[in-house]
C-alpha cells in the first residue's frame, strides 16, 4: 500500500531519496514514494515544468487521444477523497485541448457545458454513469453480505493473522495462513475512508474497485490460484469500518525494489528481460479485461524467488479502474514521481499510453543504479538512459519513455519488440 495524498507543487520529496536509502520491504512491504489520489488545483500555465512542456510544443495538435487504443475507457471512479486534501486540477481552456475537452472517463468531442467543479461542487456534480457503465463488468459476481459481526467471526474462523508485513496510507498488510490447509495468505486491512475508488456492480452495489478488479481477473483466468501474474483474491469481508482482503502470499518472495537492491542496485539486462516480458504480458492481460491498474511500479511487483527463473506477480489494485474504448482521465491517481508528461501539459491522460510509460519507468529503475525515476527530471535530461545497455534495450526504453503519447509505443508493440525476443 502507498501513502495517498495530494501531489505537491514539485515531485514528492521522498521520491528524491536515492535508491540506496530506500529500504526494501518484506513481501508486500511499506511505501517508498508518494502515492496520490487526485491532482492539484494549480493553474496549467503555472504547473507545467518547462522540461516537460518544451518537447511537446514543437508540433501543433499534440496530445490528442488515440481512440483506437483498446485499453482506453470510462472510469468507474466514485470520489471518496476528503475535500480539503485532494482536489481536481483546474483544466486548461477548451482551445488548448483542440476541441476535445471532457471529464474523467468521457469520450473526446462535444462542447463543455459547465465550468470545472470546485472542491465544494465536486460531490454534487459527479458525471452520470450510462447504463452500460453501471453494468460493467458483467462478470463480477455480487456478494450477498452477512452482518459485520458475522463476517468478522467467519474471517477469524477461517484465517490466522500473524505479523505485520507493511503499512501505508491505504492500509496495512499482515502475514497469515488459512486454518484448513495452512496455505500462506496476505491479509490486507483497509479503513473505510481509505477506499479511494469504488465500483458499481451489475446489481447496483458499490464495492471496492480493488475487489471488483481482482474478482474479474480471477473469473477471466478461470484457473487454479497462482497461475496468473496477478495475485489472486481468495476472500474478502466488508465490515462496518474496514475492508479485509485475503490474498495468496507466494513464499518466498520480495518486491522488485528489494530484489533489485539485493542484486547490487541494478539487474543484469538478461534478467531484466525475463521480468519485463512477464510484466508486459500481465499488462496486456489487464488491457484485455478492460482494467487500468494506474500504479504499476517496482514496489507493486512481487518477485517469486523459489526457482531459478524469477516470476512476476502484480499487486495493489487499490487505485485501479475499469475502462472502455475512447476516453481519458483528468483526475490523476498514482505515484507523483511517475505522472505521465501529457498530464502536466493537458491535465489529462489515457490508460494505454500511461501503462506503456510505466513499463519504461520500471525498466529504467531496475537497470540504473541511480536515484529513482522522476518524470520531470527525465524530461529535463537530468536522468538519461545508460549507453552501456544494448541498442535494442535502449530502443525499448526510449519508445516507452517517449514524451509525446501519440508517438509512444503500445503494449501490443512492446510484446513484439526485438529486445523481448
Amino acid at each position: 500500500m502507498s501513502d495517498s495524498r495530494t501531489p505537491p507543487q514539485k515531485p514528492a520529496e521522498d521520491a528524491k531519496t536515492r535508491r540506496m536509502k530506500r529500504k526494501a520491504s518484506p513481501d508486500q512491504g511499506n511505501p517508498k514514494r508518494s502515492r496520490i489520489s487526485g491532482s492539484g488545483s494549480r493553474k496549467p500555465e503555472e504547473a507545467v515544468p518547462d522540461a516537460v512542456k518544451a518537447p511537446l510544443k514543437r508540433k501543433r495538435g499534440l496530445l490528442r487521444d488515440d481512440l483506437n487504443d483498446p485499453m482506453e475507457g470510462c472510469s468507474q471512479d466514485v470520489d471518496q477523497r476528503p475535500k480539503k486534501v485532494a482536489r481536481r486540477r483546474t483544466p486548461p481552456k477548451a482551445t488548448e485541448l483542440n476541441g476535445k475537452a471532457g471529464k474523467d472517463g468521457e469520450k473526446p468531442g462535444g462542447k463543455r457545458k459547465r465550468k470545472a467543479a470546485t472542491d465544494a461542487e465536486e460531490p454534487s456534480q459527479k458525471r452520470q454513469r450510462s447504463e452500460e457503465e453501471e453494468k460493467e463488468p458483467k462478470e463480477v459476481p455480487t456478494r450477498q453480505l452477512l452482518s459485520a459481526d458475522a463476517q468478522k467471526a467467519q474471517f477469524g474462523a477461517k484465517y490466522k493473522q500473524q505479523k505485520l508485513l507493511g503499512q501505508g496510507g491505504c492500509g496495512s498488510v499482515f502475514a497469515g495462513y488459512r486454518r484448513s490447509d495452512k496455505l500462506p495468505v496476505a491479509i490486507k486491512h483497509v479503513e473505510r475512508d481509505k477506499v479511494l475508488v469504488k465500483h458499481v456492480d451489475d446489481s447496483g452495489n458499490r464495492v471496492s474497485v480493488e475487489v471488483a478488479a481482482m474478482l474479474k481477473l480471477a473469473d477471466a483466468t478461470n484457473g487454479p490460484v497462482g497461475t496468473s501474474a496477478t495475485i489472486s483474491l481468495l476472500d474478502w469481508y466488508d465490515l462496518d469500518h474496514k475492508l479485509i482482503l485475503v490474498m495468496e502470499r507466494p513464499v518466498p518472495c520480495m518486491d522488485l525494489l528489494g530484489y533489485t537492491q539485493k542484486n547490487g542496485g541494478r539487474l543484469q539486462e538478461e534478467e531484466a528481460k525475463i521480468i519485463m516480458k512477464q510484466l508486459v504480458d500481465a499488462a496486456l492481460e489487464l488491457q484485455e479485461n478492460h482494467i487500468f491498474h494506474r500504479d504499476i511500479k517496482v514496489e507493486n511487483i512481487l518477485i517469486e524467488t523459489g526457482s531459478d527463473v524469477p516470476r512476476v506477480r502484480l499487486i495493489d489494485f487499490g487505485l485501479s479502474c475499469f475502462v472502455k474504448k475512447g476516453s481519458f482521465f483528468r483526475t490523476f491517481y498514482g505515484t507523483a514521481a511517475h505522472i505521465p508528461p501529457e498530464w502536466y501539459v493537458r491535465s489529462r491522460y489515457t490508460a494505454g499510453a500511461t501503462t506503456a510509460w510505466q513499463m519504461g519507468v520500471v525498466l529504467f529503475e531496475i537497470l540504473h543504479s541511480t536515484e529513482p525515476f522522476e518524470t520531470v527530471r527525465f524530461a529535463g535530461r537530468k536522468l538519461k538512459i545508460c549507453k552501456y545497455l544494448s541498442q535494442s534495450c535502449q530502443d525499448f526504453l526510449r519508445k516507452c519513455l517517449t514524451i509525446d503519447p501519440k508517438d509512444r509505443i503500445t503494449l501490443q508493440q512492446l510484446q513484439k519488440h526485438q529486445w523481448l525476443r
